[in-house]
């Protein structure tokens, strides 16, 4: 029904509960011509005229004869003349959609808002009047407008009687919410409704502007002084109303209203905040959009409006800090609304604290080599943590602001984050908004402060024993026997000082002259894994689909091999360096503290995983089609058949459609975690060994731990042209470098991974993109049948100086094609 029609039926009752239709013999009790009926005021009358509207009472044919034109006219204008009597409606305490609509319509006929703002602005910039408007079992509309200008002393003492009720009720229903936190009194269909009728008319939405800006700091009073949530949780309320504002992202508001919000709402106790992010996340995927981009839209406004530095800080600027700190909460109610697994969580291998005094203690550092903070508050508080989602409602990266990203100074953010955690804000507490170069830049600046300060207390220790120095990770390894002298070597160290494997990684190849500046380094790296990983030694399985490696549980190696691949992964992390492995994501979700489930099976055994996907959909007989049991079979490194019982005589037990979920996720669990638990444990374990004190766990989600030991997936060549170097007489001038370049641009991806694995030794970006790698392209001789060779721990390609593009296009995809033994240094 259009806005017109519903005023013109609303006139008709008022005018049947004054007047009456002119019949003798009425008999409906909604008339004044009805012999029951009761006199109304022309006061109860509009109040009542708009409930018999809601509830589509009988409506009368009214009678011509009952009265004139003239009189017609003058009764149609009562129902105007009743509201316009009512200058501020200043005993209009709260509003409701009722009220609301009933002054709009009455607004829009006179086509004065005036009365309308006064009353928005009125109750918006009050908290009192605010928390109690829009309650689902709100009192009708009769009581709020018969309150609006009482007529006597006891309609007074009716409205304080129906005030004290309403009170009661509101306490009880606070007392009864708080049994599921997700319940709240406030209406907020209502509340949409009316704000969609409101932000229409700009008198309004400049009412709702400035009730906000004096509503808050009155609110962050209430929040930081008096405990208000404590004793009345309905004062969450006033910040479901207030976000449910679509226009809050509009230049209006971001201005003064919403930073000033955002203040107050940061002052919400962490009760409060898990609350309310609860109550969000029943929310669909629309509105949780909607208010993870108003509160985006206010830090993007701010930063770039404002001009930072070193001593000017984003960090110091309250309405990207608070603004953030609200972002934080609807990031959690996009995890909760979308799929997640709080169970299946790895064991806690690591060690309590110790009570021993430490040196950094006795020297005052402690704060600076703490561990970082390992839970955030409201992550506690509400039992859910980024790596239980499997799939949030909104995507993780839609939460990272770029502009943001780019004035963070991160050295002076992780100062914040270990030492002034108390008094300063680190955007590291809420690392969801950090891209992963920027979160990798603080973990950069967290490992070499342990490098540093390892190298203090090891000139500390050999001054005090007399003994020479030895700031590094030594290690001295044979190439034809790498493993043997690595695995050793870092055993001992493990063993006898493990806080030696916080030192700055140093290699040297056993009869060969060099200084490791990190080339060494990468090269050793490559030469661990590329041995660790060979299928003939049988640590790992080797999936030709899928190209990924997975533990082998029936390996004859012993734990001390799967401890050294997991430290060579702590160690790359910790060393800045990327390396050349291929493991399945729920290797990493492992690492992180999950458990494998169901799910992971798509990537690590996609086989597997369709075939019992087929098994759950299945829709004949199970048990007679299928004739599956609880017994299980695999290969050994053999190829021999090895049985395994899911659940006791589990050969006994037949798979049926009550039972498949269960054999389901039996034979995950038995795949994922029962039969490698041993040599993950020992993987683990290494890992732990170098990043166990690392806020990498907690900056961190698995993909993102992947991206830094592997590097990235895409790669912009584009960027890499633009900061490669060269060396030996060419420049980016020299015919043969655009040659080089059209040609690398021309080829497909799979060629151009080739290339990058040629040069580089991984065929992935490191983080940032290949605009980081700083390659470097020499001059290797004039024009010759040599093909192009490489020194890939220095990302060096050698490069003659081929007569003609065709040539260099040919050699060059002979040597990335048949790349091993092709001068691979």
């Amino acid at each position: 029904m259009n806005r017109a029609a519903a005023k013109h039926l609303i006139e008709r009752y008022f005018r049947q509960l004054t007047d009456g239709c002119g019949n003798g013999d009425c008999t409906n009790e909604f008339c004044a011509s009805c012999c029951d009926f009761q006199p109304l005021d022309n006061n109860a009358a509009a109040a009542k005229a708009l409930e018999l509207f809601k509830i589509n009472a009988k409506l009368c044919n009214p009678n011509p004869s009952k009265k004139d034109s003239d009189s017609s006219a003058h009764e149609n204008s009562l129902l105007d003349s009743k509201m316009s009597d009512k200058e501020d409606f200043s005993d209009l305490h709260h509003l409701t959609e009722n009220t609301v609509c009933m002054l709009l319509s009455s607004c829009e006929e006179e086509g004065d808002y005036s009365v309308l703002v006064r009353v928005i602005g009125r109750v918006f910039s009050n908290a009192e009047s605010l928390m109690k408007s829009f309650r689902k079992d709100e009192p009708n509309t009769t009581e709020n407008l018969d309150s609006l200008k009482p007529t006597d002393v006891d309609k007074q003492s009716e409205q304080t009687s129906e005030a004290m009720g309403a009170s009661s009720a509101a306490a009880d229903e606070g007392t009864s919410e708080m049994s599921d936190p997700c319940e709240v009194t406030v209406d907020i269909c209502a509340v949409r409704r009316v704000y969609d009728r409101l932000l229409t008319i700009d008198q309004v939405e400049a009412a709702l502007v400035n009730a906000i800006i004096y509503l808050t700091p009155n609110m962050e009073l209430d929040l930081e002084y008096l405990d208000v949530y404590e004793t009345n949780p309905d004062y969450l309320n006033i910040f479901i109303i207030v976000m449910e504002n679509s226009n809050l992202h509009s230049p209006e508001y971001l201005e003064v209203a919403l930073p000033q919000f955002c203040k107050a709402m940061s002052k919400l106790p962490v009760t409060a905040l898990a609350r309310l992010s609860k109550i969000w996340s029943k929310y669909d995927l629309p509105h949780i959009r909607r208010m993870m981009e108003t509160f985006q839209q206010l830090i993007t406004f701010t930063v770039v409006s404002n001009e930072y530095d070193g001593e000017n800080l984003v960090n110091d600027d309250e309405t990207v800090v608070t603004a953030t700190q609200c972002l934080k909460v609807v990031f959690y109610a996009s995890i909760q609304a979308g799929d997640v697994n709080v169970e299946h969580n790895e064991d806690d291998d690591e060690d309590s604290e110790s009570d021993e005094l430490t040196l950094h203690e006795m020297l005052g550092e402690e704060q600076l080599y703490k561990k970082g903070p390992r839970v955030d508050p409201l992550e506690k508080e509400l039992g859910v943590r980024p790596l239980d989602s499997i799939k949030p409602l909104i995507p993780f990266e839609d939460f990272i602001n770029e502009s943001l990203n780019e004035v963070v100074e991160m050295d002076k953010d992780f100062t914040f984050f270990k030492v002034n955690a108390e008094t300063k804000f680190s955007f590291q507490t809420c690392p969801f908004i950090l891209n992963v170069v920027t979160k990798n830049q603080g973990l950069y600046y967290d490992n070499r402060i342990r490098m540093y300060s390892e190298r203090r207390l090891t000139a500390l220790y050999s001054m005090v024993q007399g003994q020479q120095p030895n700031p590094y990770l030594k290690l001295k390894v044979r190439r034809d026997h790498i493993i043997d002298d690595a695995l050793v070597r870092l055993e001992m160290i493990s063993m006898e000082n493990p806080s030696d494997l916080k030192k700055q990684l140093f290699v040297e190849f056993e009869g060969e002259q060099g200084v490791d500046e990190g080339g060494v380094s990468k090269e050793f790296f490559q030469l661990v894994l590329e041995e660790i990983f060979n299928p003939d030694i049988g640590m790992f399985t080797y999936d030709d689909d899928t190209k990924l490696f997975w533990f082998n549980s029936s390996s004859l190696e012993n734990e001390a091999q799967y401890t050294l691949v997991g430290l060579v992964l702590g160690l790359a992390i910790y060393n800045n360096c990327i390396l050349d492995v291929h493991f399945p994501m729920v290797v990493y979700r492992k690492l992180m503290g999950k458990k494998g489930t169901y799910l992971d099976l798509s990537d690590s055994h996609p086989a597997l995983f369709q075939s019992l996907k087929e098994l759950l959909e299945y829709t004949g007989n199970v048990e007679t089609d299928m004739m599956l049991t609880f017994q299980i079979s695999h290969t050994d490194l053999f190829g021999s058949p090895v049985l395994h019982d899911l659940k006791e005589d589990g050969e006994q037990i037949p798979v049926t459609e009550e039972n498949r979920q269960e054999f389901v996720d039996l034979y995950t669990e038995y795949i994922l975690n029962t039969s490698v638990e041993r040599q993950f444990k020992a993987f683990k374990k290494g890992f732990q060994m170098v990043t166990k004190e690392s806020p990498l766990k907690y900056l961190f989600r698995p993909e993102e731990v992947e991206m830094l030991i592997c590097g990235s997936r895409k790669l912009d060549f584009e960027a890499l042209e633009k900061t490669t170097d060269y060396d030996g007489g060419y420049s980016k001038d020299s015919q043969i470098i655009k040659d080089f370049w059209e040609t690398i641009h021309s080829f497909g991806e799979e060629q151009k991974r080739l290339f990058l694995q040629f040069t580089t030794g991984t065929d992935r970006a490191p983080v940032g993109g290949l605009g980081k790698l700083k390659m470097i392209i020499a001059k290797n001789g004039s024009d010759t049948d040599r093909l192009p060779t490489s020194h890939t721990c220095f990302n060096a390609l050698l490069l003659p100086e081929y007569s003609s593009k065709e040539k260099l296009k040919e050699r060059l995809l002979k040597a990335i094609t048949y790349a091993k033994g092709f001068g691979m240094l």
